[in-house]
């Protein structure tokens, strides 16, 4: 059986476009690891057997030009990286598959937008008993009712962009008005968390992995350590199946000096570590050649714990 992946806006995913050409040599898949960018400039497209330029996400015709690689190349598998893309993706998911033959790696609309809006996650999680940041609504602040220091962000942002910490009211106003369309939110304390998860294209938790975020860069992790902590491992697997996840899930959160779990936003996507939880043993690109096989997989945390990754730069010539 031959299985093409597709890894859309491919960027800087040097690692991840690896990681699944080395699952597929490992397992002697026939097929090859294609990646998509709108910019050539991309490195990632250097690495993969293949790449394709593609539109805008934005783009009328950015879908229709997905099929067409997708007939043309014989793509079974779509992975989208990059959160502009997700809603769009999801909303398109049963177009996309009824005109191909490929496999969206993307979870239900419903859960891809609520990840997409911050008000709506903090609503998701109190409605199901889950910790999080306490909102900070305008009336709140007019009243003044909060304490000092709050964190804004935008409400669809990513990749820590236009993200703030707020020490004093002079910089809360300020930001408030910098930031386009905030939501401001209590600053948690304690130990930061990214959670790898994999679920299977029904919904069953294949592997969920927490990484300590030693060190970060413009909200990406620069350096993390796998630990095996099992309140957390307990606590996302009952998150993922209240959102009904499919595929590769990324859940940011803070385990509190107290004990509490609190979580921060979830991205349903690769995140840009993943490839160390997938190097410690969680190998979601194996699980994924695995299922597209037909393999029936079980869930499992044979992967190591305490161990620690450190990522770094790289140059390719692009011209």
């Amino acid at each position: 059986m031959k299985i093409n992946v597709l890894i859309m806006s491919a960027g800087r995913r040097v690692e991840l476009v690896n990681c699944f050409k080395a699952a597929r040599d490992r397992l002697k898949i026939e097929g090859k690891v294609f990646a998509a960018d709108m910019n050539a400039t991309a490195p990632a497209l250097y690495f993969a057997d293949g790449y394709f330029l593609v539109p805008r996400i934005s783009a009328d015709d950015y879908i229709d030009a997905i099929i067409s690689i997708c007939n043309q190349n014989g793509i079974s598998l779509i992975v989208p990286t990059i959160d502009t893309e997700l809603e769009k993706l999801a909303a398109n998911k049963e177009k996309i598959e009824k005109a191909t033959h490929a496999r969206v790696l993307i979870s239900d609309f419903d859960a891809v937008s609520i990840c997409c809006d911050k008000f709506k996650t903090a609503d998701f999680f109190k409605e199901h008993g889950f910790g999080y940041p306490r909102v900070i609504t305008d009336e709140d602040i007019n009243s003044g009712n909060y304490e000092l220091p709050l964190f804004i962000k935008p409400l669809n942002g990513s990749s820590s962009i236009n993200a703030f910490k707020v020490d004093s009211e002079k910089e809360l106003n300020f930001f408030r008005e910098y930031v386009k369309e905030p939501i401001v939110q209590e600053c948690v304390s304690g130990r930061e968390y990214t959670v790898d998860c994999f679920s299977d294209f029904d919904g069953n938790i294949i592997t969920v992995v927490p990484r300590l975020r030693i060190a970060t860069r413009s909200g990406e992790v620069l350096k993390g350590r796998i630990e095996k902590n099992a309140a957390i491992i307990a606590d996302v697997k009952r998150l993922v199946k209240a959102f009904g996840f499919i595929g590769q899930i990324t859940v940011q959160c803070f385990l509190c000096d107290n004990g509490e779990i609190k979580y921060i936003e979830i991205n349903p996507r690769f995140g840009g570590g993943a490839p160390m939880s997938i190097m410690a043993g969680a190998d979601s690109c194996e699980n994924l050649y695995r299922l597209l096989s037909g393999e029936k997989l079980s869930y499992s945390e044979s992967w190591q714990d305490k161990v620690t990754f450190a990522r770094f730069d790289g140059s390719i010539r692009v011209s």
